[in-house]
């Protein structure tokens, strides 16, 4: 399984907010450079074309006034496109980046988000006819709202946001929403892990996490070909998080 990381991402100084902690991206690192079966690959920033894909180029021109945080998000952004790249080659990826990107609109972001990374990376490959539908589930506390009013348009493309209230119903929730999907392109996955028991979604466990991700293996393989990805959303528990993300990884691959 490739793991999508550039070392820009251990810098903290781009912003002062829970997804840019230091240590955050240290905490998932350390354990997946020493993991077997994960192959660490290094992204390129992406290019102002493909994020206006999915963003205003007025929004652009506004983050740039902050060209620090810019030249992460871009990067970021470049993270889930080689992430997306990768899946639809029919091998798990997992991009492990900052800053996220599901509260991002076309026009504006909130939370610690800057651009739609999950949007950018699906509406580039549809840009060049590599796919026509899509399903995304995203596990963070918090629903995808950018993510969703960005591909609101794209019919084909379906977004699930589980709201269950424990680990055992979340999970059926998921699989009551693929059991009917018979195909689709490919399978994305807005990873949230700040719906971890200990984070503020309180609700999945470290073996969730892995349950999770191999119910989304399960899903492409039966309805995709095998073709999926992830990217990170949340996740703000430092003494566990790399241990969830490799529990995931772990199912997922």
């Amino acid at each position: 399984m490739k793991i999508v990381f550039h070392e820009k991402f251990y810098e903290s100084d781009y912003a002062d907010d829970g997804a840019a902690a230091a240590g955050r991206m240290e905490s998932i690192m350390n354990l997946a450079c020493n993991e077997p079966g994960f192959e660490i690959v290094r992204p390129e920033t992406a290019g102002e074309a493909d994020v206006r894909l999915a963003h205003t180029p007025a929004y652009m021109d506004s983050v740039k006034s902050d060209i620090k945080k810019y030249h992460m998000a871009m990067l970021a952004a470049g993270a889930a496109i080689l992430a997306a790249d990768i899946g639809m080659g029919g091998n798990p990826a997992f991009a492990c980046l900052r800053p996220p990107g599901h509260h991002a609109y076309r026009e504006s972001a909130w939370g610690y988000c800057v651009f739609c990374n999950m949007a950018v990376a699906l509406l580039k490959l549809k840009q060049r006819k590599l796919i026509q539908s899509a399903f995304i589930l995203d596990f963070d506390a918090h629903t995808g709202d950018g993510a969703k009013a960005v591909l609101s348009d794209w019919k084909a493309c379906r977004i699930l946001n589980p709201y269950a209230e424990n680990g055992k119903l979340y999970i059926e929730e998921i699989d009551d929403a693929i059991k009917d999907i018979s195909s689709v392109d490919i399978v994305g996955v807005c990873a949230g892990f700040d719906s971890y028991e200990k984070d503020v979604g309180r609700k999945l466990s470290t073996f969730d996490f892995y349950v999770i991700g191999a119910l989304m293996k399960k899903f492409a393989e039966r309805a995709a070909n095998g073709r999926r990805f992830a990217i990170l959303e949340g996740g703000y528990y430092l003494p566990d998080l790399g241990r969830n993300v490799l529990s995931f990884c772990g199912g997922f691959r």
